[in-house]
């Protein structure tokens, strides 16, 4: 499998589970961090979907970011060790994170 695809898959997959954590968190007591930075992580990743699917040149530094935010999600997530939803997001944001680094290589 390329890296393009690599990335493609694993931003897809940390979309999916933002979101989910996103609304469990939303609507599972005080987690509103883990909530917002969620949203903003599936936003980005969404985006890198768009631009490595059409091999814009903006992609890679686009990557960068998006590995940024993934783990700063990760992070958030993994205080929340007891929620399932966290600890799924949590690993996808990892896989994201090391996938969208080696794209912008």
């Amino acid at each position: 499998m390329t890296q393009n695809q690599d990335c493609l898959e694993a931003c897809n997959r940390c979309v999916e589970a933002c979101n989910d954590c996103a609304y469990n968190c939303c609507t599972q007591g005080d987690q509103a961090g883990c909530t917002r930075l969620c949203m903003d992580c599936a936003s980005v990743c969404s985006t890198c979907v768009t631009l490595l699917s059409r091999g814009s040149q903006f992609a890679a530094d686009l990557c960068r970011e998006c590995a940024d935010i993934c783990d700063a999600c990760a992070a958030e997530c993994e205080k929340n060790r007891g929620m399932e939803q966290c600890r799924r997001c949590a690993e996808a944001c990892r896989r994201c994170a090391e996938a969208c680094r080696k794209m912008a290589a």
